[in-house]
């Protein structure tokens, strides 16, 4: 398994990147995102790298960072979602907006792709909001560790982590949920701040 490519940028075009390792150069499908945070040709680069595997082919494809690429991952593993859908979806907006959108259920972010109508929009949101949200909630809370205490597992406290792991400052997360029922669940406490805006 390939998991990053560090070595100097070789080649940019539509087609993706080719990066320069010892000599090899490897050709990975990036998204717009990517592209963009790609440095110019001759410069070092690191791309984090996902193999994709089919009967007739296999399919290298590079990512800016571990964020895109584990996005990247859960949206083919979304039925009818593939890689270069995948792709198409990455590129139109960055990560953390898309987890924003996947995490509030906005559903006119994805059918806005080319390829994705509404009703893949709404079975990708489906499938991947839970999955969004429990990350920003794992992420967070292991900040904390093993002798955090009560309070910090309140609803309140670990919707916050939730949002700061989503891009929010401190503040901004305090704001978003400023006067917010307690007793919501964590999940609607989060839909209601991300609501809000900033």
């Amino acid at each position: 398994m390939i998991d990053r490519l560090t070595g100097v940028v070789a080649a940019k075009s539509p087609e993706g990147i080719v990066v320069d390792v010892g000599g090899v150069g490897f050709l990975a499908e990036v998204s717009g995102f990517t592209m963009r945070e790609v440095p110019a040709v001759g410069a070092p680069v690191t791309l984090y790298a996902h193999l994709h595997v089919r009967e007739d082919a296999l399919q290298l494809f590079g990512f800016a960072n571990e964020e895109e690429r584990e996005l990247f991952r859960q949206l083919i593993g979304v039925s009818k979602i593939g890689p270069k859908l995948a792709l198409a979806v990455l590129s139109s907006r960055r990560p953390r907006e898309l987890k924003q959108a996947l995490a509030t259920g906005d559903v006119g972010t994805f059918a806005a792709v080319p390829g994705i109508g509404r009703k893949t929009a709404e079975r990708l949101i489906l499938e991947l909001r839970e999955k969004v949200v429990a990350q920003g909630l794992g992420g967070a809370a292991a900040e904390g560790g093993p002798g955090a205490g009560a309070a910090e597992s309140s609803p309140l406290a670990l919707a916050r982590a939730a949002l700061m792991e989503l891009g929010y400052s401190s503040l901004d997360a305090e704001r978003a949920l400023a006067g917010l029922d307690p007793a919501l669940p964590v999940e609607e406490l989060i839909r209601h701040a991300l609501t809000r805006g900033r």
